[in-house]
């Protein structure tokens, strides 16, 4: 058969532009490189090998801008200029594929569409992809955690090196390439999380971060556009890497093109080949290295757009009127096309490629395999007993978990001294390449303290994605800084197909609790943010009333998966008012009666957080001496009070559907008026303040001050037990 008699395969239905093969190249288009039975290529200099690479690349670009250009809508210039590293990765046989930029979607989607794993979607063909791009239950534009094939979610920038770390320390052996742009290198932490992580954990250099250097972002040229490549690489050199491989296309260029940045596309064929073949044994060699135990980094020099509609910034992103049978989309298609058998043979070798398709091999299809935890040793407070610290409680069990679970690992930026938690640490040790009995670190520990918010929550949340334990531990005042991240995490594990351990975080030292710190350390309207991400359906704010409420919090939360659950507990020693199954109940119902006092009348106290219990419980004394009765109320879980309907639990895996019902509620919260009280944000009580039928106000935290203590904290925000019980006494008249 001949090349131009061949037969279309059935997947390009679609496709609009079919070209020819050069003569030259007949000899290199009989059988796929890949060989049957193999995952890789066998030589990264074999002209086939080096061919068949061209074809891919052309074909990952093609696609790209095919499916944007269908909805007029997409980024194809990114991913555009890592196109030929991509195919190289593919080639070579690395496909558990990571990426920080999420504006590559369509190119990711191109490579699982081309190795079938789109196929678990019904995505067969071209049409079918480009039908699903941007569409509700298709193709998101950003990366999710549904699309069968890719490792990782990717949004906002600087994300991506997490999971490619989290990847490389559950799974020795096999290699993470993380592709980061050079608009995203700017982003916080990047550089500075890899560095802690390569001291705590030496051993795992099995992550190749892969920096896309194109020359410009998102609407301009990127901040690093300027350096020189002996800059670049000095620049890696001085954060830890130890071998900095970089492949520039403008040492291959033919074509005369101007300035530092250049499109390999534009070249001969013959230095097409030597670029191709350049990368392919660079890669090579950066992907044997780090599985050796060097820290290696491949960068990757070409123009921004390479090969596609346009270049530069202006290649990033398209617009409404870009469309398929717009000029120079049509003259960059044509310029791509394949010829069929180039199609099959390029599907052929991403296919048998790491095995077989990513829906299949990639390690985030599969469930890994988790430790027998046994019985957590809880500890029963007697209630009325001496005052405990809850968080102190819980470090026990955290203990116990890493103990159990190798794999397990606990992240904090401020230390776990200074939130009650040192037991954590006597425990599991801080990973630490000093050892030092004195401060309980060594190089085996499963404490992992980068002073980044970011990487924290980063290492908690991506491990926790790729299928491992983990707890995040914060100060409530610095959780900001990492919310971005978990919030990714917490949205990708409610779209999972697959089960993975629940996200869990300590937040300790509440602002009530940090009046001598001033403002800075006092920012409860953190809880805002959880109090929105609620209506997600698989986030789960805990509020433990004591110390033994935190360990029934904690235990439900390690049994749970899919889920992002906070837990917020003071550092100061408070009242046991509890016992361990009330809070089990109250993770069921979402939340406790502590207290009934009768009276002519009776306001419900319906409270949010351990220490503002304090002035509560004290407002509920006033007003019972004025013959007032009073309920109070602990909120453990507002998540399950909330309706049914109020929540998208339905579309989460493992979607929980307990909530609490009408009639239960209204027996709950039970009275003559209601005063929702909370330490933090009043948006936590708005499950309460919802379905509550009663005369109702809320008193809330306002704003942070210096104080001398916590009681002047209490009152520079109104939230004494004397404005607590005025406020009351106001409501019931």
């Amino acid at each position: 058969m001949t090349v131009t008699a061949y037969a279309t395969p059935a997947f390009c239905d679609g496709i609009q532009y079919f070209g020819e093969a050069p003569a030259e190249m007949a000899a290199y288009l009989d059988t796929a490189a890949i060989g049957e039975g193999d995952v890789a290529i066998a030589s990264p200099s074999d002209p086939k090998a080096v061919y068949q690479t061209v074809l891919a690349a052309d074909a990952l670009r093609y696609l790209t801008l095919q499916m944007t250009a269908s909805k007029q809508s997409g980024h194809p210039g990114g991913f555009a200029s890592v196109a030929d590293e991509i195919a190289a990765l593919i080639m070579l046989g690395y496909k558990n594929l990571i990426t920080e930029v999420g504006h590559h979607a369509p190119g990711f989607y191109s490579t699982v569409f081309l190795d079938r794993s789109l196929e678990a979607m019904e995505i067969k063909t071209v049409t079918q992809l480009c039908d699903r791009f941007r569409e509700t239950h298709g193709l998101l534009g950003h990366l999710s955690g549904q699309i069968p094939g890719l490792l990782n979610p990717a949004g906002p920038l600087g994300q991506g090196q997490h999971f490619a770390m989290a990847g490389a320390k559950l799974n020795p052996g096999t290699l993470f390439p993380v592709t980061i742009g050079d608009g995203g290198l700017g982003e916080p932490y990047i550089m500075s999380s890899m560095a802690h992580f390569n001291t705590a954990y030496p051993q795992s250099t099995n992550f190749l971060p892969i920096l896309v250097w194109n020359g410009f972002s998102q609407e301009h040229h990127s901040m690093v556009s300027t350096q020189s490549n002996e800059a670049m690489i000095a620049y890696w050199q001085g954060n830890g890497f130890k071998d900095v491989i970089l492949v520039d296309a403008k040492d291959y260029d033919d074509a005369d093109q101007p300035g530092p940045y250049v499109d390999s596309t534009a070249f001969s064929l013959k230095q097409r080949m030597a670029f191709t073949q350049a990368l392919l044994e660079a890669t090579d060699k950066a992907a044997k290295q780090a599985l050796s135990g060097t820290l290696t980094v491949l960068i990757v020099k070409q123009l921004k757009g390479a090969g596609v509609h346009k270049r530069g910034a202006k290649s990033h992103n398209l617009y409404p009127g870009d469309t398929l049978d717009k000029d120079y989309i049509v003259s960059a298609l044509q310029t791509r096309a394949l010829p069929a058998v180039g199609w099959d043979l390029v599907r052929t070798n991403f296919e048998r490629s790491n095995g077989g398709p990513n829906v299949k091999t990639a390690v985030t299809e599969s469930e890994l395999a988790l430790a027998d935890l046994g019985q957590l040793p809880l500890n029963e407070f007697p209630v009325g007993g001496d005052k405990q610290v809850a968080t102190t409680a819980m470090g026990l069990l955290v203990g116990h978990v890493g103990q159990q679970d190798s794999n397990f690992v606990v992240t904090n930026a401020d230390g776990n001294a200074a939130s009650g938690i040192n037991n954590i640490n006597q425990a599991l040790k801080i990973v630490h390449p000093t050892t030092d009995d004195l401060y309980f670190q060594g190089p085996n520990g499963q404490v992992y303290e980068p002073l980044s918010e970011d990487a924290c929550a980063g290492m908690a949340a991506a491990q926790a994605l790729f299928g491992g334990r983990s707890l995040w531990c914060s100060y409530e005042s610095f959780v900001i800084n990492g919310l971005p991240i978990w919030q990714t995490v917490t949205q990708a594990m409610a779209e999972l197909r697959r089960n993975t351990p629940s996200t869990i975080c300590l937040f300790t030292a509440g602002a009530l609790e940090q009046g001598r710190n001033g403002w800075t350390h006092q920012r409860p309207e953190i809880e805002n943010y959880f109090a929105a991400m609620m209506r997600n359906g698989n986030v789960f704010p805990l509020f433990p009333v004591d110390a033994n409420s935190i360990q029934a919090c904690y235990e439900w939360a390690v049994g749970t998966s899919n889920k992002g659950i906070t837990i917020t507990a003071s550092k100061s020693p408070l009242p046991i008012r509890t016992t361990l199954a009330q809070t089990h109940e109250a993770l069921k119902s979402g939340a406790i009666v502590l207290q009934e006092t009768p009276g002519e009348k009776t306001i419900v106290f319906a409270v949010v957080g351990d220490m503002m219990l304090l002035p509560v419980m004290e407002a509920a004394e006033t007003l019972a001496q004025a013959g007032i009765g009073s309920k109070v109320v602990a909120i453990v879980s507002p998540r399950h009070l909330y309706r049914s309907t109020d929540v998208a639990w339905e579309t989460c895996r493992n979607g929980d559907d307990t909530f609490l019902s009408d009639e239960d509620f209204a027996t709950l919260f039970a009275g003559d008026a209601l005063l929702g009280v909370t330490g933090g944000s009043s948006a936590m009580l708005e499950p309460v303040m919802l379905r509550s039928t009663l005369p109702r106000d809320v008193m809330a935290w306002k704003r942070g001050e210096t104080t001398a203590n916590a009681g002047q904290l209490f009152a520079f925000n109104g939230l004494t037990a004397e404005a607590l019980a005025h406020r009351a006494k106001s409501l019931m008249a």
